[in-house]
């Protein structure tokens, strides 16, 4: 497996795109080497299917140019923090070796974010335990543990630790996250109606990203917590 420099985990496809895109983009613009891990399927969504949150995710990753995306099948709704399921994790973490990783947000409306951040946390700790044995096509692997692990802020207002300045890649992600057709406003979409399939919802999300941008004199940016601190060789990288 190829070494990433980033991993961002959503729980369902399309949280990754709505919490990070921006910075996914960027990231990649900058040479770095992404991958995208979707925990469930999104099933339980009341707009589309499996297969077609499949195809959209799919579409997104081209956009994005994500080198990885993998989707480790829990339950939408349903799946626990337990064993088996930190387990999926832990293997796809030590396969790709990420040095960050950019995760749901801590606490939520919905309540599958919070606990998917949880067990991404717990998965992060445990993949650099030693005598937690994992194999992948056979082999034994080596246990990694991330770097930094930082959550991206989804539906509730956070304060952020840090925010990233994703001015020049705003548009591309407002069309990034319309990857996924079903989910968001687009005029010739079909379906119920949603809180999240609204022009305001891409309204809002826009705004949030001003207001984010506005916080460090830019146009716009993404906002992350993060539970370690943060820490910088030169100060003067702060500026």
């Amino acid at each position: 497996m190829m070494k990433l420099d980033v991993m961002a985990i959503g729980v369902h496809p399309d949280d990754v795109e709505l919490g990070c895109g921006g910075t996914m983009l960027k990231l990649v613009a900058q040479g770095y080497k992404v991958g995208i891990v979707d925990l469930t399927k999104g099933e339980l969504g009341t707009r589309g299917t499996a297969q077609t949150r499949q195809k959209e995710a799919t579409k997104a990753q081209k956009y994005a140019g994500a080198v990885v995306r993998k989707n480790l099948g829990m339950a939408d709704g349903f799946f626990e923090n337990n064993e088996k399921n930190r387990l999926k994790l832990i293997k796809v973490i030590r396969d790709y070796q990420p040095d960050i990783i950019l995760a749901n947000a801590i606490t939520d409306r919905h309540p599958d974010h919070g606990r998917a951040a949880q067990l991404i946390y717990d998965a992060c700790f445990l993949a650099g335990l030693i005598k937690i044995k994992t194999t992948s096509k056979r082999k034994n692997q080596a246990k990694w543990r991330p770097r930094k692990l930082m959550n991206y802020i989804q539906d509730h207002h956070q304060k952020p630790d840090i925010v990233v300045d994703i001015s020049d890649f705003m548009e591309r992600k407002i069309e990034l996250v319309q990857c996924f057709d079903t989910q968001f406003y687009k005029a010739s979409a079909k379906g119920p109606q949603t809180p999240i399939s609204s022009k305001s919802f891409l309204d809002g999300l826009r705004g949030r990203a001003l207001d984010y941008g506005r916080r460090i004199g830019v146009a716009y940016g993404e906002g992350y917590t993060c539970k370690e601190y943060i820490g910088v060789d030169d100060i003067m990288s702060v500026l």
